[in-house]
């Protein structure tokens, strides 16, 4: 069996990581402002964003696309504290900073959702709150497609709030 290809050159990598580093430190030298990042670089952050966002924890958001350029954006914003005298691992440093980053598109994302699905919320008339509890009072509330459509909303609006509302709860001491 053949041995598989990584799909980035980890050593590759690294040594175009410490070329970019000298370049830097010599325009810093004589006072010229910050090289480009190289392309080779660039196009290791585009393949570790894509392809990290086709595991099944990320594979399925709408914003995927978002996630992705918001990872490569905080690659670039965070290359310059990358230290080859610490780590000769580049690749698992900025995977690091990409997963980070689509945790916080994540977030962002369902806060969004949050305030949407709260002013849906209030919008719903009288009328539309009557029928809802007709619904929940008959016999099968549960074959209606807006009483799911309802209930989803209600149960994202509880597990959001329950959530971050946990998270600004003083922790006492015992």
């Amino acid at each position: 069996m053949a041995k598989k290809e990584h799909y980035i050159d980890n050593k590759k990598f690294f040594q175009a990581m410490v070329d970019y580093r000298q370049s830097i430190e010599e325009a810093e030298e004589t006072g010229e402002p910050k090289p480009q990042i190289p392309n080779f670089i660039g196009e290791c952050f585009m393949k570790i964003a894509e392809h990290l966002s086709y595991k099944p924890n990320f594979i399925n958001y709408t914003f995927r696309e978002d996630m992705i350029s918001d990872g490569i954006e905080n690659c670039i914003q965070y290359i310059h504290n990358f230290d080859p005298q610490k780590s000769q691992n580049p690749f698992s440093y900025f995977t690091q900073i990409i997963y980070y980053a689509f945790l916080r598109r994540i977030q962002k994302e369902k806060k969004q959702l949050y305030v949407k699905y709260k002013s849906l919320e209030k919008a719903i008339t009288e009328d539309e709150l009557s029928t809802l509890q007709e619904y929940e009072n008959s016999e099968n509330p549960a074959s209606s497609p807006t009483y799911d459509m309802h209930q989803n909303l209600y149960d994202f609006i509880e597990q959001f709030e329950e959530k971050n509302f946990k998270k600004k709860e003083p922790k006492t001491a015992e």
